[in-house]
């Protein structure tokens, strides 16, 4: 049986991911909480592909808290 939900881990625990900026080849560190970040190098923001389990699974404002929901799934206000 889970007693958590997988699919919110890395909101709730994020971790350190390093992307390539595709325009100067620089490494940028992103959480993986994270929408978006600046590239160090050229300025160019660097956009995190979040799909979570928040802007669809209806239980989804109880698991994470308001705060948190309202970021990821403002739609559904």
């Amino acid at each position: 049986m889970i007693h958590t939900c997988p699919g919110v881990s890395n909101l709730k625990s994020p971790t350190l991911e390093i992307k390539i900026c595709p325009r100067c080849g620089e490494e940028v560190e992103i959480f993986s909480d994270d929408m978006k970040a600046t590239c160090q190098g050229c300025n160019l923001e660097i956009f995190n592909d979040i799909v979570s389990c928040v802007q669809w699974c209806k239980y989804a404002r109880e698991c994470v808290g308001d705060e948190m929901f309202n970021t990821y799934a403002p739609e559904k206000n």
